[in-house]
């Protein structure tokens, strides 16, 4: 699945580096575990291998894919329908940080970055376009091959 070496991405902890795959055993069960070095928290995470499917972790995106992304981060609709109350949409956001994936945790970035132009966000808000602006910052320090104009884009 993954390799020792290889940059991923667990949904709600950032981008992080595989820097081991070792046999553990634990309460006599002996596993395979996948020591993932963490980028955002300076932390080292241990997850059992028949874990991590059910874990969203993926790989970090590359650089074709990071391209729709800006396009879609520069010109795309927000999402976040401003009808619902600020609860419905931490609600809405929570879930797409949580989903993993990379197009969901910048249109939250995107969406309130927008907000915080019209208005000052909520203390709550504020935390999460925080948290999703550092997470979405650190996968994209992993790509291979972007430029910093690229990464000033989401800022």
């Amino acid at each position: 699945m993954f390799e020792v070496g290889d940059n991923i991405v667990y949904p709600m902890h950032g981008a992080g580096i595989i820097e081991a795959i070792e046999e553990k055993e634990i309460s006599g069960e002996k596993q395979q575990y996948y020591v993932i070095s963490m980028s955002v928290s300076n932390m080292q995470l241990m997850i059992p291998e028949s874990k991590i499917l059910r874990s969203n972790i993926r790989p970090v995106t590359d650089i074709t894919a990071l391209k729709r992304l800006i396009n879609h981060f520069e010109h795309g609709v927000s999402e976040s329908d401003r009808s619902l109350s600020w609860k419905q949409r931490y609600k809405v956001n929570t879930d797409k940080i949580k989903s993993g994936k990379i197009q969901e945790g910048a249109e939250v970035v995107r969406d309130l970055k927008r907000m915080k132009k019209e208005k000052a966000l909520n203390s709550s808000e504020k935390k999460m376009f925080d948290n999703a602006y550092e997470l979405l910052i650190s996968e994209l320090k992993l790509i291979k091959g972007i430029t910093e104009n690229q990464i000033k884009i989401f800022s």
